[in-house]
């Protein structure tokens, strides 16, 4: 029989609460089994539960554009699975894909009630911890356009995020900033400009169509 009040002794995250504070998470927690080689999510997908690993092994990795796998890490037991983004938001954005390779159990806690229990309490942690996802939240960036994006998935994640930055600096600045050939750059940019996705006008880019522009990062 599963003792709920061990599992989350277990957890590092939780090791110091007391037993009144264990209890008000069990209220908001539940259990589930997995099989071996099933998927616990997918990359993009939105979750409304903090998820850990209580027993089992996950697989993290994601999908570039040409359907390879890139392996990212391993997540072992009494561990934290989800990958968290944004405090301010009602859901959690999963930045990979998650598969068992064991058999494994998973603690599910509700998100939304677990911030109001929990975090929203002390704003100077809150804030510390904002801070540490902003952290996170680089490296997810740094993977995907090393690891994943093609040059032009490359191009358009950085006119969506960081459209000041792109026209300030000078083309063969941008090009090694995001690792391409200068020549590759004027392509990708006269490839969006055909299609109306981008306008440019005196060397400074103008985003025509943003949803177009994300898609093609986002591979929707």
């Amino acid at each position: 029989m599963i003792n709920s009040k061990e599992i989350f002794k277990n957890i590092n995250l939780f090791s110091h609460l007391e037993d009144n504070e264990i209890e008000k998470l069990i209220e908001i927690s539940s259990i589930s089994k997995y099989d071996k080689n099933s998927i616990l999510y997918y990359e993009t997908e939105d979750m409304d539960k903090l998820l850990f690993l209580i027993e089992g092994q996950i697989k993290v990795y994601k999908i570039d554009k040409y359907d390879n796998e890139i392996f990212l890490y391993y997540i072992y037991s009494n561990s934290m699975i989800s990958e968290l983004s944004n405090l301010n938001q009602d859901k959690i954005q999963c930045f990979s894909n998650a598969e068992f390779v064991e058999d494994s159990l998973i603690l599910s806690i509700d998100y939304e009630k677990f911030k109001e229990m929990f975090l929203y309490e002390n704003e100077f942690i809150l804030k510390f911890i904002e801070e540490l996802i902003y952290k996170n939240q680089q490296l997810q960036c740094i993977v995907n356009r090393e690891l994943v994006f093609d040059a032009t998935s490359k191009v358009a994640f950085m006119l969506i995020n960081d459209l000041k930055m792109f026209n300030q600096l000078k083309r063969t600045e941008v090009s090694l900033l995001l690792h391409i050939q200068p020549e590759t750059l004027s392509r990708v940019l006269k490839r969006l400009s055909r299609s109306d996705i981008i306008t440019i006008e005196k060397g400074k880019i103008i985003i025509n169509n943003e949803e177009e522009l994300k898609s093609i990062y986002l591979g929707i």
